[in-house]
């Protein structure tokens, strides 16, 4: 099995305690890959990994992705396993719960909201580039959101740190041509950032984050090339690797 598991590609997963990095992981640990999992809240990275180290070799980090040293010891993880094929930009933050309006948003939570969707995800770009590049088929998925091109109420902060993510996205593409660079909008679905976002309301209605990683490692089986997807409109993976 340590022989099976030291082929594998690499994934990194950012946010994987819970939600759609969760079920994510739990999804390329199936299909054959080896993790490197984060996430703020170590009680329940720790369950979310008791469940994925029956699957494949995890290394499994709990801390938080605006922290540079934190972003360091990820790098240094996926690079001991031999280095990186995929990082997964997952951790979010809405700024607040409900979302508060672009017109009285605090700016500390603000300037949080970019630093954890924005910054925390190009410089752990930055650091993962020279193994991403080594890579056979090297790349890099953004979870983006509808709030990036759509204009709510309320969604102003969010929206703006996300559309500000698939435009570094679409650049370190260009840069990058040999690689791919994915900004994927997942849809609504059942998750705890999702009922942040609508505190007290009944969210039943949404599909469950699992339902999306078929169309998900669909995307990394065929590499489409570099750009901005919604999960909907993307055909669901029916066979393993």
């Amino acid at each position: 099995m340590t022989e099976i598991f030291d082929k594998a590609p690499v994934a990194v997963v950012t946010g994987a305690s819970r939600g759609l990095g969760a079920a994510l992981a739990a999804g390329l640990a199936r299909t054959g890959w080896r993790l490197v999992v984060d996430a703020r809240t170590a009680a329940d990275l720790a369950a979310t990994a008791a469940g994925l180290e029956p699957l494949t070799a995890v290394a499994v980090l709990a801390g938080d992705v605006v922290d540079d040293a934190h972003r360091v010891a990820l790098a240094a993880a996926a690079d001991r396993f031999g280095g990186a094929d995929l990082l997964v930009n997952n951790a979010s933050t809405l700024g607040g719960s409900p979302p508060p309006p672009l017109s009285d948003f605090p700016l500390p939570a603000l300037l949080e909201t970019f630093e954890v969707n924005v910054l925390a995800p190009i410089a752990l770009t930055q650091l993962l580039l020279p193994q991403l590049r080594r890579a056979p088929a090297g790349a890099v998925l953004n979870v983006s959101s509808d709030a990036a091109v759509e204009a709510y109420p309320g969604w102003g902060g969010y929206g703006a740190a996300k559309a500000a993510l698939d435009h570094a996205s679409a650049v370190f593409a260009k840069e990058d041509p040999a690689l791919r660079f994915w900004s994927v909008d997942p849809g609504d679905l059942r998750t705890r950032l999702q009922q942040e976002a609508f505190p007290g309301e009944d969210i039943s209605d949404r599909p469950l984050p699992e339902t999306v990683v078929p169309r998900l490692l669909a995307l990394l089986h065929r590499r489409p090339p570099s750009g901005r997807y919604v999960a909907a409109d993307l055909a669901a993976e029916t066979a393993s690797r």
